[in-house]
């Protein structure tokens, strides 16, 4: 069976939120999820869209929605003073980590988030983003040093290409045998089709 592909942003609430629970998803019924961070601003730039922290009245909607769903869900959320970023440096940091350790590249993504959404650490510092990884065993100079080589700034652009070329326009953005889920409230639908098959 195939990976579900799991593309979202850093600077994503709602994303945050599927990174909780989307590897479970998958493990109830015996797939992987391949994580695909990508900058939400390549999409954009193609579809004409603004983020949601950046639009008058969606803005607002979406910070009293996110508190909801760390309410119903449990999982702690605060805005971070400097939301939204630009979450190059994590992103950089996943593919690098997923090239070097590529055992502890969910879990790193999923710190990452934590920290940004959690604890309000400054994401835009490659150093910070390092010290995030750090208790995963990854070295904290190694890291800062591969975010910077050009191999891997060119493929996290790359990967914004590929993900436009696969019709991906939001955060987070999932295709379950090339079928697509856009939104965290469609993870419940997901997970249908995962148990129907094609309907």
């Amino acid at each position: 069976m195939s990976e579900i592909e799991f593309w979202f942003d850093f600077s994503s609430g709602y994303a945050y939120f599927a990174a909780q629970t989307i590897d479970a998803v998958a493990a109830r019924h015996g797939r992987q999820v391949l994580w695909r961070p990508y900058m939400l601003g390549t999409a954009f730039r193609v579809t004409g869209a603004r983020g949601l922290s950046s639009t008058p009245l969606k803005k607002e909607y979406a910070q009293r929605d996110w508190q909801r769903l760390s309410r119903i869900t449990g999982a702690p959320f605060s805005i971070p003073a400097n939301h939204p970023i630009v979450a190059l440096p994590a992103t950089r940091a996943y593919y690098w980590i997923e090239e070097n350790a590529p055992e502890v590249a969910h879990d790193f993504a999923r710190k990452a988030f934590h920290a940004y959404y959690v604890d309000g650490v400054d994401m835009t510092d490659p150093h910070n983003v390092a010290r995030v990884a750090s208790p995963l065993g990854v070295d904290e100079e190694a890291l800062v040093a591969g975010v910077a080589r050009p191999e891997i700034k060119e493929l996290a652009k790359q990967r914004s290409e590929e993900a436009i070329a696969k019709g991906v326009f939001g955060s987070p953005f999932f295709l379950v045998d090339g079928e697509p889920f856009w939104g965290w409230d469609r993870i419940p639908m997901l997970e249908s089709w995962l148990e129907r098959g094609r309907w």
